[in-house]
């Protein structure tokens, strides 16, 4: 994915580093920065977190959010983006939650994604209504993660 080359090699100029907290990815993300040359320069880790009760444990999200609000929700994504970067120890961190489908989860319909991200001077969430099958969804997702990251870097 050139995206994901793009980004490693931003990160790497910068000396800058990167973790995520993934659920509906279930380290997609991780996985996809780890096919590029270099990119042990940059990957701090990642927490798969695909079970709402690891969001908690693993990452630190905020039991009584999840109990009122669900996995699937913005805030959720933040806590995600900050537990990854301060369990990882890195600059940066990207927090991917949402619904892969095909079917809704908790009353939430599929391709509704949360990607947060939390780093120097900058913690931000975006919402996304993807569409396609599960493989496509989770695809873009990365990408969407990818691409807000660059934004901040840019």
């Amino acid at each position: 994915m050139t995206e994901a080359r793009e980004l490693v090699a931003v990160l790497t100029r910068r000396g800058e580093t990167v973790a995520a907290a993934e659920s509906l990815t279930a380290g997609l993300v991780c996985a996809t920065l780890a096919r590029v040359p270099g990119a042990s320069a940059v990957l701090r880790g990642g927490l798969v977190v695909y079970a709402t009760e690891l969001k908690a444990a693993l990452a630190g999200v905020d039991e009584q959010l999840l109990a009122e609000h669900g996995a699937v929700h913005p805030e959720v994504a933040a806590q995600l983006a900050r537990g990854a970067r301060e369990r990882c120890g890195a600059t940066w961190g990207l927090g991917l939650t949402g619904v892969a489908g095909p079917d809704p989860q908790d009353g939430v319909a599929p391709g509704t994604v949360y990607v947060g991200l939390s780093g120097p001077g900058a913690d931000t969430v975006r919402e996304l209504a993807e569409t396609g099958d599960r493989d496509t969804i989770r695809t873009s997702s990365v990408r969407a993660a990818f691409a807000l990251l660059r934004e901040q870097l840019d």
